[in-house]
């Protein structure tokens, strides 16, 4: 396949590498070093609500259901009726009956947060080869839940609300949608709560099985409001509760927002005031009619209304509370890290005055840091909005989460304050200089981060801060990439390359960066053409704008040479292969690996000449052991090519001998890495000097 440069512009990183050889996939790894698995435990990421209500026997039925063999249920219903809690209730219910079950709990609202799922699981039980990198993460665990020696499990999928999700084509490159994961075993349960009735019945098999959530009946919903304000008297209470249809979240809130104001309020000075907005309440309603809220199972109308109150008294009492709401609505709403959140928040800006990041102020006090009184301010603003039911924490207390209606109503309330691309753009703003390039150093925080930035693909700034967005979409089109989840990178490929063009011109070297690594992409694809006149185009402005013996020339002139050699062309590719590995002789030295793999390219075009390509591999991947590690991408993928070239000249031992230390990854399956300082090289042009690899 294709060598791709090895710096990019501005702090947007650019690739660089080559493939001088078909990987075999047929190898493995030898068995891994078996480790002791745990006992069965309960994995739940939410504490117990003190003021819980068990309505009407639903974990009764829960509880009969669940012990069926192979038994699912699904809790179905509008968004914020406590579908969740109950099923956070019941599962630390079954872990305290018994130590003998594993309680396994899944985020399920995006492909990206089930797979983080099922590898979480993996990483608990401790599966045997879950480490390698082309491990099939749910096919492992699905065959170890499959197998009742395993013991007693239950799953529950939380907010499973997107059919795509489970039956949509799969973000990872996998033939099987995710459902078909789901273990149907007599030793497994699977309890799902979800918005959609048939995704429900898909997922469980029958209508049968669905136990439908509505609003509380008026007993169990005064009992929530007594609970939640420790009521001595109920004047007034079953107006309220009435007024907010019984949902199980209005109420909390409602709760919320009179303790918070107490003794000042009471349940009667709340009604009051919900009463008095009824004309801002309508009006509100009207505007987000037949929009998105409707589309992702809307609540009644007296969630919005309570939502919209509660909003406007925390931007009241503490605007910077109101602003870390506001930032976080633009993430993914499950596992937002603390630490992505904490460097953004800004003193006294709050919804008037939020301030840019990077913007100078004249006030000492105005930014947020990491000194303890700073600390204080943030841990505040987050209590305020765990106070309303707005965000949750997990156990750990490093991850927060929001409800899908929560950030919808908060988008909307910024909108009608004329705020929302004020906070849009903060939130591309900080991703963008989080969220790392796709180089193999950086996969872990990649991988983090990645649900928190798909969103920004449907966030176009305006077109005078372009910059910030593209590179953002760049970086996270690279880690896509080089993971083969082809249809997301290609999609922020292309916006970013498209922003760029806008902003800075169709030949500036950040925009070539783009084009580079768009071509690398639709050339792994099969897509030579189209692959190749783009290499012609990095290649022919590489050389107008920095030299045809400039290092990033002599990349894209192999990465071309690569797309001829893929098509056949074995002539054109020696050509350039040749002129690029002269080059790199006179500036690099012969010994340097960049020349010894222009060297192991040069060899793959001249088939049957082993014993050459032989010496070469050799030299390359003794070089990269040494430089890089024995673990490295770019280590492996030298020991994948000289096995190829061992097998071809029929050292099938050998071959299969070296193969028994690695195995390939989906990005080592079609491309090389090159371990190089030519990066310092490119620092004159505005280039980066960390080493990129493709």
């Amino acid at each position: 396949m294709g060598e791709i440069n090895l710096a990019s512009v501005s702090n947007h990183g650019l690739q660089n590498g080559v493939n001088h050889g078909t990987i075999n996939a047929e190898f493995y790894c030898p068995p891994e070093r078996p480790e002791t698995p745990p006992q069965p435990f309960a994995s739940i990421p939410f504490c117990r609500d003190p003021d819980f209500v068990n309505r009407e026997g639903i974990l009764d039925q829960m509880d009969r259901r669940y012990f069926v063999p192979a038994g699912r249920v699904a809790l179905v219903g509008l968004g914020g009726v406590g579908k969740s809690q109950l099923a956070i209730e019941f599962a630390h219910r079954i872990a305290e009956a018994g130590s003998d079950i594993w309680i396994f709990w899944i985020h399920a609202g995006k492909q990206a947060r089930v797979e983080e799922g099922f590898r979480t699981i993996a990483d608990t039980v401790k599966l045997a080869g879950r480490s390698r990198p082309k491990a099939d993460i749910p096919l492992l665990v699905q065959n170890w839940l499959s197998n009742e020696r395993n013991g007693r499990w239950i799953m529950i999928l939380d907010s499973a609300d997107d059919y795509e999700v489970f039956y949509g084509a799969s973000e990872a490159g996998r033939d099987r949608p995710l459902a078909t994961y789901l273990p149907q075993s007599r030793n497994g349960s699977i309890i799902i709560t979800t918005r959609d009735k048939d995704l429900a019945s898909r997922l469980t098999g029958s209508r049968e099985n669905i136990i439908e959530i509505g609003p509380m009946v008026q007993t169990d919903a005064l009992t929530l409001l007594r609970k939640k304000l420790r009521l001595l008297s109920d004047v007034g209470a079953v107006d309220l509760v009435e007024a907010l249809d019984r949902v199980p979240l209005a109420i909390s809130q409602a709760a919320a927002y009179i303790q918070a104001r107490a003794p000042r309020s009471s349940v009667e000075k709340y009604l009051a005031e919900f009463q008095k907005n009824d004309r801002r309440r309508t009006n509100l309603l009207q505007l987000d009619a037949g929009g998105d809220l409707r589309r992702d199972g809307a609540a009644s109308n007296a969630v919005m209304t309570t939502w919209q109150i509660s909003f406007d008294h925390i931007c009241s009492r503490r605007a910077s509370a109101a602003d870390l709401l506001s930032f976080m609505s633009f993430f993914d709403r499950q596992g937002i890290p603390d630490w992505v959140l904490k460097p953004h928040i800004k003193r006294g800006g709050g919804l008037n005055e939020t301030k840019d990041q990077d913007s100078e102020s004249s006030d000492d006090n105005s930014d947020i840091d990491a000194d303890s009184d700073n600390d204080s301010d943030f841990e505040n603003d987050l209590a305020m909005l765990r106070d309303y039911c707005l965000v949750s924490v997990n156990d750990k207390g490093n991850e927060f989460e929001m409800h899908r209606l929560v950030q919808l109503s908060t988008r909307r309330w910024l909108e009608s304050s004329g705020l929302q691309e004020k906070f849009k753009q903060q939130y591309i703003e900080r991703m963008a200089a989080v969220f790392p390039t796709g180089q193999y150093e950086n996969w872990a925080t990649c991988r983090g981060l990645f649900a928190h930035i798909q969103p920004a693909l449907d966030y176009r700034p305006d077109e005078d801060r372009l910059e910030g967005w593209a590179t953002l979409l760049y970086n996270g089109g690279w880690y896509a990439w080089l993971q083969g989840r082809y249809d997301i990178a290609e999609r922020m490929l292309g916006k970013a390359r498209k922003a760029r063009e806008t902003t800075l011109g169709k030949e500036d070297m950040a925009t070539i960066a783009s084009i580079s690594m768009y071509a690398m992409l639709i050339l792994d694809q099969g897509r030579w053409e189209d692959a190749e006149k783009l290499f012609v185009q990095v290649m022919e402005t590489s050389k107008t704008k920095l030299g045809e013996d400039h290092l990033y020339t002599l990349t894209s002139m192999a990465n071309l040479a690569s797309t001829y050699r893929n098509q056949g062309r074995w002539e054109d590719a020696e050509k350039l292969f040749v002129q690029v590995m002269e080059t790199r002789k006179t500036k690099l030295g012969e010994d340097h690996p960049d020349t010894l793999t222009s060297m192991a390219n040069l060899a793959s075009t001249n088939q049957g000449r082993w014993e050459d390509a032989e010496k070469l591999e050799v030299q390359v991947m003794e070089t990269f052991k040494t430089k890089l590690g024995e673990d490295h991408p770019s280590t492996l993928t030298s020991m994948n090519n000289l096995a190829h070239t061992w097998q071809n000249a029929g050292k099938s031992l050998e071959a299969t001998d070296l193969m028994r230390d690695c195995i390939p990854t989906p990005i080592l399956a079609n491309h090389a890495y090159e371990a190089t300082t030519a990066a310092d090289h490119l620092a004159d042009h505005g280039m980066s000097r960390d080493l990129r690899a493709t």
